[in-house]
């Protein structure tokens, strides 16, 4: 009789590892659906390619454009400039600073936007 009960077990096991193996696969699967469907893929490239394109036009502007600036607005270092009210700094420079930044950077993804949808007019942002 405990060889019966011991058998019986060994085949409840034997089902559960299979049950188990075959909920990890549906799970693979159903992963593998959920990147495809909201193409999870693709997002995380356009991410890290969005990071970096930042970067490299953030360096445009503060190497390349905000010396240019600099000279045309007379009192030099101007990005430095500092008011400050008793005890709170403002810094009104490093803010024109971000704005003249996100403005060329807005710029550019407009143009590229606008290159890459010129002949299909049936794409609309």
């Amino acid at each position: 009789m405990d060889e019966k009960k011991t058998e019986g077990k060994d085949k409840d096991l034997k089902g559960g590892v299979m049950d188990l193996r075959k909920g990890a696969q549906g799970f693979s699967a159903e992963f593998m659906e959920f990147l495809n469907k909201y193409q999870v893929i693709g997002l995380a490239v356009a991410f890290v390619i969005g990071s970096a394109a930042s970067t490299l036009v953030t360096a445009l502007v503060k190497d390349i454009i905000m010396p240019f600036v600099g000279i045309l607005i007379p009192g030099g270092d101007w990005q430095s400039a500092v008011l400050q009210i008793g005890p709170i700094k403002f810094m009104p420079g490093d803010f024109a600073g971000a704005l003249i930044n996100f403005i060329i950077i807005a710029l550019v993804i407009f143009m590229l936007v606008k290159y890459m949808l010129k002949g299909d007019v049936s794409k609309k942002i």
